[in-house]
């Protein structure tokens, strides 16, 4: 049974900042005795250090900072209640994060290359994004698409892409996670179908779709249809696959594209579990028991360039989830209560300006999500403020991750900044700005009324702002951008898309139309309308029969426009 939202949200909030009130007497007496006679009477030395949710930070954290009882309440063990210190008892020890490279690009030849290329050096899950013409639920022959096909991930206009993509693959062996949202049930009966026709039990598929419809009205902006038709689809997909899926995560739920259009680390925070919060009650709305579907909730994270703050961020979204779906949800399944994440290194902190910083750069955002306890990690390539990645860009990337996992000593020790006096005061302090804006959101109706609104539009579109202002003033470096900066850089050589893409495209679709029994999709599409128009039917089954009769992305997607229509997000002023 769920508490009551707004005392419990307002309750934990106060509680929260009972327990973070400090009286550091030493800290004090050190200011006044030793550190403002050494600035020349002032403390700050002239200046303001804050990170990039806008926290003041002190020069030095001690005992004081932390609550007297934070490793009994607030940290536990490794694979204890509230998971602060990580969600399984040997973490690293017992098996390393699945290193899953982003790929996706060009043609499904193109793709299934650089897949086959990505496994032969040692990556462990395969990742793919889509292009933005199969993102919009658009086929490679919309005149829409014309110039797109291939640009910024593989372009999937039917079933015979995905077959090409995963040719040679064995699905039994690998997990696939892809980065589709709107056509998510769609890709994700081409997934099942592709597994069937390779003789694969759709039990046995494995892998994540992220499928996160409100994070893209947030921050991606990549939608078909209004918000509650896309939360329907999202409802009948959880329902499919929690009862017949046990191995597909079917929501990725998002906080990195939050993150990349300008959010803070708390706002990431805040809004991706706020996300996922409605998830939880929209699951319990369908009928389906939390202990059931919660652990099939994954989660997506940014790791950005504020080395603590990402690793606090992620330590508090443990403690977070676990404490609210306990507390809040009723959960009792001590699986349910696992926040388990993805984490892909910034791409907003990637420059065009000296590119092999960003090695760097993508380095110690790496090592920061591994102090952070993620399950699966993507490195962003250098070259990626330029283009998609090259082959050797992706390499470099890769073995970025191998050697963290196997040279530094970082993965043999379980969250060995935990109880560090500066770590626990910034979880502790960024868990409680979360809950903060957890409050706000549920005093406007809930975060798709908040959606609706704006409100978190709004917030992210503020906080960008003001760190563009900080680097234009110079208050915050980006070096070999606004410091240290070199004239007359030479272009560096980067991946490029064959115009042939369009057109190989173009006639593998036209060829599938000719081949395809057409009474067999028009009674798929006029089946799944049927279904689309009554609210308790469950969706996926009708568009899985779609898929496998080789109706197309966009025609499939069409049935949608005509039952829900389209959306457009109010302006932010």
């Amino acid at each position: 049974m769920v508490n009551d939202s707004k005392s419990y949200w307002s309750s934990k909030l106060l509680a929260l900042r009972e327990q973070n009130s400090v009286n550091n007497r030493a800290y004090e007496e050190w200011k006044k005795k030793t550190l403002e006679p050494w600035n020349g009477g002032n403390s700050s030395g002239g200046r303001e250090f804050v990170n990039s949710s806008g926290i003041s930070l002190k020069e030095v954290y001690t005992p004081d900072d932390i609550p007297k009882d934070t490793d009994r309440r607030l940290l536990g063990m490794p694979g204890e209640y509230p998971f602060t210190r990580g969600v399984y008892p040997n973490m690293y020890r017992g098996r390393r994060w699945t290193m899953r490279m982003f790929s996706g690009f060009g043609t499904p030849e193109d793709t299934n290359r650089r897949l086959k290329y990505l496994i032969k050096h040692g990556e462990s899950g395969l990742s793919i994004a889509f292009d933005m013409p199969t993102l919009y639920g658009f086929d490679c022959d919309n005149t829409r698409a014309d110039g797109e096909i291939g640009k910024c991930g593989v372009n999937v206009s039917s079933l015979r892409d995905m077959e090409v993509i995963f040719k040679g693959i064995d699905l039994s062996q690998v997990s696939t996670s892809m980065t589709i949202n709107a056509p998510a049930a769609i890709l994700t009966a081409m997934y099942i179908a592709v597994g069937k026709k390779k003789n694969i039990p759709v039990a046995d598929l494995a892998g994540t779709v992220q499928a996160d419809i409100l994070k893209e009205y947030i921050a991606q902006k990549e939608w078909i249809y209004p918000p509650e038709a896309h939360l329907r689809l999202i409802r009948d997909m959880m329902v499919y696959c929690t009862e017949n899926m046990p191995k597909w995560n079917y929501i990725s739920i998002s906080g990195y594209h939050i993150r990349e259009a300008g959010s803070s680390a708390v706002q990431e925070l805040a809004f991706t579990l706020a996300d996922g919060f409605h998830y939880v009650e929209m699951g319990q709305a369908a009928g389906l028991d939390v202990d059931d579907f919660a652990p099939r909730l994954s989660f997506f994270f940014n790791s950005s360039i504020n080395f603590f703050e990402e690793i606090a961020k992620m330590r508090a979204a443990r403690r977070i989830w676990a404490t609210v779906l306990r507390e809040k949800y009723g959960v009792k399944k001590t699986r349910s209560l696992l926040l388990r994440f993805h984490t892909q290194t910034s791409g907003y902190t990637l420059t065009w300006q000296q590119p092999l910083n960003n090695i760097v750069r993508t380095t110690i955002e790496g090592m920061a999500a591994v102090l952070g306890g993620t399950q699966s990690l993507h490195t962003n390539s250098y070259d990626e403020a330029w283009a998609l990645p090259s082959e050797d860009a992706v390499k470099i990337a890769l073995r970025t991750q191998q050697i963290i996992s196997e040279e530094t000593g970082i993965p043999d020790v379980i969250d060995p900044l935990g109880g560090s006096y500066y770590v626990e005061w910034l979880t502790n302090k960024l868990e409680e700005e979360a809950y903060r804006y957890f409050e706000e959101i549920e005093r406007m109706g809930g975060i798709l009324e908040a959606v609706k609104a704006g409100y978190l539009q709004k917030e992210i579109a503020a906080t960008s702002y003001r760190r563009q202002i900080r680097l234009e003033e110079g208050k915050e470096v980006m070096v070999g951008v606004n410091k240290n900066v070199e004239e007359g850089e030479q272009p560096i050589s980067i991946l490029r898309i064959s115009k042939k893409a369009q057109k190989q495209q173009l006639d593998r679709l036209k060829e599938v139309k000719s081949d395809r029994n057409e009474k067999k999709v028009i009674e798929a599409l006029d089946d799944l309308e049927k279904a689309m128009r009554k609210e308790n039917e469950n969706t996926m089954p009708y568009i899985l029969k779609a898929v496998e009769a080789y109706a197309t992305l966009e025609e499939i997607s069409n049935v949608g426009r005509k039952v829900f229509g389209s959306w457009k997000e109010p302006v932010i002023v």
